[in-house]
């Protein structure tokens, strides 16, 4: 191989079009596009004309089996991410799907472990957001315990307005058979993966989830989930796309401080100089007394750190793709590991079961039930074939 990785890009849609431009603009310094493969000829056209000399197929077996690829990234619908990159892994070739890793945690799974028997492959998947370094430092002070530990996590994330015309425009947007589900499963799938990244794994959730509830649609448009962290740690995530005005808040407290993020730019962290009980039960009736007349100076007992990093639209993508091409050309160390994928859409498929079944649902869920549930959805929609 050359100092520069051949990328194959399966779908040349909005996302597979940005990661073809980053390339070619030079914001990909260590890769080259391979390959381009689309089914659709519209798309294979624009292929050909936009990017001559590269070779475009119409089916991605083709594109894989034609030695014009190193690596590829899976831009098309959910359900597709798990068997195109087992089928790039069976053939040594390196994979990197798209977010969500795929739709239930059975068929993640299977991607899962097919990787781990081709540990010499890169296997990646494309968490953007793990590569703001706004997120990444919050990460490093959680792990720290420099707010000690976490008591609430709470993320309100409505900041994606969608219009009816977006579902309308494509016949597997917002169905249960195309796309697996609606706001949890292509919007907010990047939260849910920073939400446990940098919080822990819940032990359980609660959902109120509404169906085609500001949208005609049949799949999720507002999410309400209350986790269970255990030992009396809770989380809240609420998401929704029909909120025009739309608030993006995460907040995260500690025993021993909180951080409070605004608009995924600035966040406001602040360390308490000793937990939370033990300033507490060192405060004597008179301490309470200035509490209440808002003479208590609370800067004896607190700092706080305002962080804010600039993040240029577009350099994340292209960040996470030079990663993973350095990972294939040198072993650099991946910052989304595919395996990784797996947890977000535990979380999703947990959420979406609590609501089905109308209680409270194990993270270690039954994955079968899951399934049975889902394909009952499938079958009621009648546009697609159920999943296996």
């Amino acid at each position: 191989m050359s100092n520069k990785v051949r990328l194959g890009i399966i779908g040349l849609g909005q996302q597979g079009g940005m990661y073809a431009k980053f390339i070619t603009d030079g914001q990909v310094p260590n890769m080259v596009i391979g390959a381009i493969a689309d089914t659709d000829p519209a798309k294979r056209d624009v292929a050909a004309a936009a990017y001559p000399g590269v070779p475009v197929y119409e089916d991605y077996v083709a594109l894989l089996e034609s030695g014009d690829v190193d690596a590829i990234v899976t831009c098309v619908p959910h359900y597709l991410h798990p068997e195109m990159g087992i089928a790039a892994l069976q053939r040594d070739i390196h994979a990197l799907v798209e977010k969500p890793a795929g739709v239930y945690t059975k068929q993640v799974k299977e991607l899962n472990d097919f990787a781990a028997s081709k540990p010499e492959l890169s296997f990646g998947i494309m968490f953007n957001q793990r590569n703001n370094p706004l997120y990444k430092r919050l990460k490093e002070i959680v792990d720290n315990g420099e707010i000690g530990n976490i008591l609430r996590t709470n993320w309100v994330i409505t900041t994606w307005w969608r219009p009816q015309g977006y579902y309308d425009s494509s016949a597997w947007r917002a169905t249960w058979g195309g796309e697996g589900g609606g706001v949890l499963v292509n919007q907010a799938p990047h939260q849910l993966d920073l939400w446990q990244w940098i919080c822990g794994v819940p032990k359980s959730v609660f959902s109120k989830v509404s169906y085609g509830f500001r949208r005609d649609i049949v799949v999720e448009d507002e999410v309400t989930a209350v986790v269970d962290y255990g030992n009396g740690a809770t989380g809240t995530f609420v998401t929704a796309t029909h909120d025009m005005v739309g608030t993006d808040r995460f907040e995260i407290l500690g025993d021993a401080g909180k951080i409070v993020v605004e608009g995924s730019k600035t966040a406001t962290v602040t360390r308490l100089k000793k937990t939370e009980r033990e300033i507490s039960s060192s405060m004597d009736m008179g301490d309470v007394m200035k509490l209440f007349t808002g003479q208590l100076n609370m800067d004896d007992y607190r700092t706080t750190e305002v962080i804010e990093f600039d993040s240029p639209w577009g350099a994340q993508h292209a960040g996470v793709l030079e990663n993973f091409a350095a990972n294939v050309l040198d072993g650099t160390p991946l910052l989304a590991p595919g395996s990784d994928g797996i947890n977000g859409v535990r979380l999703a498929n947990a959420i979406h079961l609590s609501s089905w079944k109308g209680e409270e649902v194990g993270l270690d869920f039954d994955e079968n039930e899951f399934l049975e549930l889902l394909n009952k959805r499938i079958r009621e929609e009648g546009k697609f074939p159920e999943r296996g």
